[in-house]
C-alpha cells in the first residue's frame, strides 16, 4: 500500500479529552477515529491490526475444533429473561430500546442465553455433542468508565467462544484445552511472557472465572503474583482465593494488569435455567453442560500498544502489524525508480509493505515510520543507490545498517 493512497494522515495530536496512550497513539498515527467516549472508529490500517489479531485467534480456535459463525447484535429480552439476566439490576450494562411496534429489544453484549436457545434446535442426543462455536462481532456495553481508550469501551469487537457437551469431565477436559489454546494466542500476539491465567470473579456470569491478565501499567486491574507457582489472582477475590489456592499472601507480588480474556464454566446452570436438555445413552433427559470463553479483540490491540510504546510512537510485533516493512523514499527520479522496484519485488514475495511515496522531507517520512510502528524500516535514496546498499532500520531497537539487496531480500524474507 502506498501512503499516497491513504485517505488517512498522521499528526502531532490528539483530541484534547483522550488520555489514553494507547488511543493518543492509535489516532495520531491513523489508525483510529475517536467518535465519542468508547466508541472508535477503525480505519484501514486498523482494520489490518484488528484482522491479523482475529486471523491469530481463528487459527487457535478451528485447532480446538471451534465452528465460527455469527449471531444477531439485536436481543429477544424473552431468552434472557429466562436466566434473569434481561434485569438491570443483574447485568447494568445493557443498551435497550423499542422496535416500532413499542415492544422492547437489546444490544447483544454476549451470547450464552442466544447460544443456547439456537442450540436446542439442533442437539437433542448425545450424539450431537460436544460442540464448540464461535464468533467475532461487535458487543455494546454501557460501561460508566470509558477513559483507557480502546482497551475500555463502549462498542468494542470480541472473540466469543461457547461449547456444549454431555458431562463435566467432558466440558473439563475441554475447557483446560482451550486454556492452552489462548496461552498460545498470547504468545503469537507478543504478549505471553507478561500473561497470566488469573482467578478471579465471574461477575455477571457465574461465581468465579478464569481471567487472561498482561501486566501493564495503564491496566485497570490489580493483580497479584505468585511467580515461582505461575499463580496469578485479581485483587478482587484475594482473600476467597488465597484460602481456596492455599498460597501464602506474602509471598505475592502486587502489579498493574489489563484482562485481555476470560472463560467461566458454567457447568448445567444455563441449560436448568433455559430448559435446554439432551437425551444420554440410557434415554434419560440430562441438561446440557456450558462454558463460554472471551477475547477482546480491539482491547488486546491496545494492550499491545500500551506494552511496547515508545516515546517515539508504537511499536507493533510482527505477527500483528499492519506491514511488515515501512519503505522510505528519498531522491529523485533514480531514487523513485529503485523504490519502486523494490516495493514490486516485496509485494510480489509476500511481504507487505507501505511505501511512503510522498515528497515530504526525509525527517517527516522517518518519523511518521516510527510513529506507525512498523517492524522494519528500508531507505532508498540517491547516496545508498551509488554504494549498492539499502539502509535498514529495526523499528524494536532503532539499530540501523547498511545491507546489500541480497543482504536485505534475505533478512525480509
Amino acid at each position: 500500500m502506498r501512503i499516497t493512497e491513504l485517505f488517512t494522515k498522521t499528526s502531532k495530536t490528539a483530541p484534547a479529552d483522550e488520555t489514553a496512550k494507547n488511543a493518543q497513539l492509535l489516532i495520531r498515527a491513523g489508525f483510529v477515529y475517536k467518535v465519542m467516549a468508547g466508541v472508535y472508529a477503525y480505519t484501514p490500517l486498523g482494520l489490518r491490526v484488528l484482522e491479523n489479531i482475529k486471523q491469530i485467534v481463528r487459527e487457535e480456535m478451528n485447532a480446538v475444533n471451534g465452528q465460527e459463525l455469527i449471531m444477531t447484535s439485536l436481543q429477544n429480552p424473552e431468552v434472557w429473561k429466562t436466566t434473569t439476566r434481561w434485569s438491570d439490576e443483574v447485568v447494568d450494562v445493557w443498551f435497550k430500546s423499542k422496535l416500532k411496534d413499542e415492544s422492547e429489544v437489546g444490544f447483544g453484549w454476549s451470547h450464552e442465553e442466544p447460544i443456547m436457545e439456537m442450540m436446542q434446535h439442533f442437539i437433542s442426543s448425545y450424539r450431537d455433542l460436544p460442540t464448540s462455536v464461535y464468533q467475532f462481532q461487535t458487543k455494546l456495553r454501557n460501561e460508566l468508565r470509558a477513559k483507557s481508550g480502546i482497551m475500555r469501551g463502549r462498542e468494542f469487537v470480541m472473540k466469543d467462544m461457547y461449547s456444549l457437551h454431555a458431562s463435566q469431565e467432558d466440558l473439563n477436559a475441554y475447557y483446560n484445552s482451550v486454556i492452552e489454546a489462548y496461552k498460545r494466542v498470547y504468545e503469537r500476539l507478543g504478549l505471553g511472557d507478561d500473561t497470566y491465567v488469573t482467578f478471579a470473579s465471574g461477575g455477571a456470569f457465574t461465581k468465579f472465572s478464569h481471567e487472561f491478565q498482561t501486566v501493564c501499567d495503564a491496566g485497570e486491574d490489580v493483580l497479584y503474583l505468585h511467580r515461582g507457582r505461575n499463580i496469578a489472582v485479581n485483587e478482587e477475590v484475594l482473600d476467597e482465593a488465597v484460602q481456596e489456592l492455599g498460597i501464602d499472601k506474602n509471598e505475592l507480588e502486587k502489579v498493574k494488569s489489563a484482562e485481555v480474556g476470560n472463560i467461566f464454566n458454567f457447568g448445567t446452570e444455563k441449560a436448568e435455567q433455559m430448559g435446554v436438555y439432551f437425551t444420554d445413552k440410557d434415554g434419560n433427559r440430562q441438561p446440557i453442560y456450558l462454558a463460554s470463553y472471551g477475547i477482546g479483540v480491539t482491547r488486546v490491540m491496545g494492550v499491545i500498544v500500551e506494552k511496547f510504546a515508545d516515546d517515539k510512537g508504537i511499536v507493533w510485533p510482527e505477527s500483528v502489524a499492519p506491514a511488515k516493512v515501512y519503505l522510505v523514499r528519498i531522491g529523485g527520479e533514480e531514487a523513485v525508480r529503485h523504490a519502486d522496484e523494490l516495493y514490486d519485488e516485496l509485494t510480489k514475495a509476500g511481504v507487505t509493505v507501505l511505501y511512503d511515496d510522498r515528497d515530504e522531507r526525509p525527517g517527516t517520512k522517518f518519523a511518521d515510520s516510527e510513529l506507525m510502528g512498523i517492524p522494519h524500516r528500508v531507505t532508498v535514496s540517491d547516496r545508498l543507490i551509488e554504494a549498492e546498499k539499502y539502509e535498514y532500520t529495526l523499528r524494536a531497537s532503532g539499530e540501523t545498517t547498511e545491507l546489500t539487496r541480497s543482504e536485505l531480500l534475505a533478512k525480509l524474507g
